[in-house]
């Protein structure tokens, strides 16, 4: 019995380290990738600062089909556009489009926008934001008093 408990301080230390090993990796990824099925959070960028989105489309349908496809970061206080792409795709075929974007240089620090997708003469508004951060933070690393 005094066994099982001697272990669980070293199965917390592993969690916690596990734990902070997969934030880590999701910080460093530097494109949003998207798909119908799933994905989604928010990444963090300053103003000025170039993001990519990946979107991964596949047709359900039983025939061809063509759309004509764009994207838009949208929010109160700014908003971004892609430019319309082109996609056609044979029945239970997926196609990865990508945009490149730059954040607006004049985007306020702490605002936030929405990945919305455009298509079929609708939109779908998907789970990924943009929060615009700033490019310069001061951080305190080691102080002394004598």
């Amino acid at each position: 019995m005094m066994k099982k408990f001697a272990l669980l301080p070293f199965a917390a230390a592993v969690l916690v380290i596990l734990a902070g090993f997969s934030a880590v990796g999701s910080n460093s990824y530097q494109s949003l990738v998207c798909s119908a099925c799933g994905g989604g959070g928010v990444v963090d960028k300053a103003p000025c600062e170039g993001f990519i989105v990946k979107i991964v489309f596949k047709n359900t349908g039983k025939t061809n089909g063509t759309w004509s496809v764009n994207i838009a970061f949208e929010g109160e206080k700014w908003t971004w556009s892609g430019t319309p792409q082109t996609l056609t795709l044979k029945p239970c075929h997926t196609k990865t489009l990508t945009w490149n974007g730059t954040v607006p240089c004049d985007a306020p620090i702490d605002s936030i926008t929405r990945l919305i997708v455009y298509y079929n003469n609708s939109f779908v508004k998907l789970d990924w934001w943009i929060h615009v951060v700033p490019k310069a933070e001061l951080t305190i690393t080691s102080s002394t008093v004598e």
